[in-house]
């Protein structure tokens, strides 16, 4: 069975793809002034320390995101060229880590977070159905003391998302949203779960954000849902961009080690118009640089 909980995970490729796209999605939404509904509907522990037991496991990191901060950002020696999306991943990072050592990650929670606009009343809604996570969720936003801003609930987000949209209305009287799904699919109904999701939410609010995070992996499924998805945003007559990465096979295994996820894609419906033109920049030099072997490539298509 695929695993894919975020705590053994963070800092990977797929999360440095995710995070770069899901960044780049807010930035271009926020530069209107009134407020966004942001939803993630598998939030994890939102905070993840890249030295504890359970990141050290699979050390994804270290070809992840500490590959990439020590290419682009090095202490020494030379850095590889980078661009704009790249540049605004690693610094929105780069202010977890103070101290100039790269020990925390943040998850997309927190991603998110950073990216709020409490002059505009930004509301941001989590959820989390594991329990250890969902209480860790919840520890670490209650720090934060943001109130009724930002709230965590401990339930199956594909359910909990439909009272969610359409979004209640700004100041203005506009309604805006940005939906992120990203389950673990360790299941395999969780595609097509993902799919009635859309489904329903296009139907419910045409005009919302709709980011999905997917694995890609030997599964029928897996390769069948960026199609399905195509499909239900060409049906609904909405824009989307659609980016995958894969690193290639890790060579010289050692006789303990697996290859363990080497690729995945982002799917984003009503996607910005300068999204596709920031990934023809930054998709070649994650290639470059996270790329390790046979198999690595990337894709990025558009609608017309």
């Amino acid at each position: 069975m695929f695993s894919y909980r975020h705590a053994f995970h963070a800092g990977n490729h797929a999360d440095v793809l995710k995070h770069t796209i899901l960044i780049a999605t807010l930035r271009h939404l926020m530069l209107k002034e009134p407020s966004i509904t942001l939803v993630d509907t598998h939030a994890g522990a939102g905070l993840y320390r890249l030295d504890s037991e359970f990141t050290d496991k699979g050390g994804e990191a270290a070809d992840g995101i500490v590959r990439l901060m020590g290419a682009l950002r090095p202490a020494e020696g030379k850095a590889v060229a980078s661009c704009p999306l790249l540049d605004d991943y690693l610094d929105l990072v780069a202010g977890f880590n103070p101290s100039g050592s790269l020990r925390v990650y943040p998850g997309s929670p927190f991603v998110m977070q950073r990216l709020m606009r409490h002059e505009s009343r930004d509301r941001l809604r989590l959820f989390e159905l594991h329990p250890t996570d969902g209480k860790t969720l919840s520890s670490n936003m209650a720090q934060l003391d943001a109130g009724r801003a930002i709230t965590v609930t401990r339930q199956d987000g594909f359910e909990g998302l439909k009272p969610l949209l359409p979004p209640p209305p700004s100041a203005s009287g506009s309604r805006r949203a940005l939906v992120l799904i990203d389950p673990s699919y360790e299941i395999k109904s969780d595609y097509g779960r993902v799919t009635s999701a859309i489904q329903d939410s296009i139907k419910r609010f045409p005009t919302g954000t709709y980011v999905v995070w997917y694995p890609i992996i030997g599964r029928a499924e897996a390769h069948d849902l960026p199609r399905r998805l195509k499909t239900l945003a060409n049906n609904a007559g909405r824009s989307w961009v659609h980016a995958a990465l894969n690193i290639g096979q890790k060579p010289d295994l050692g006789p303990d080690e697996r290859q363990g996820l080497t690729a995945s894609g982002m799917f984003v419906i009503n996607a910005p118009h300068t999204l596709k033109g920031g990934l023809e920049q930054a998709l070649p030099i994650l290639l470059a640089v996270l790329g390790r072997g046979r198999g690595k490539g990337f894709t990025l298509e558009a609608s017309a």
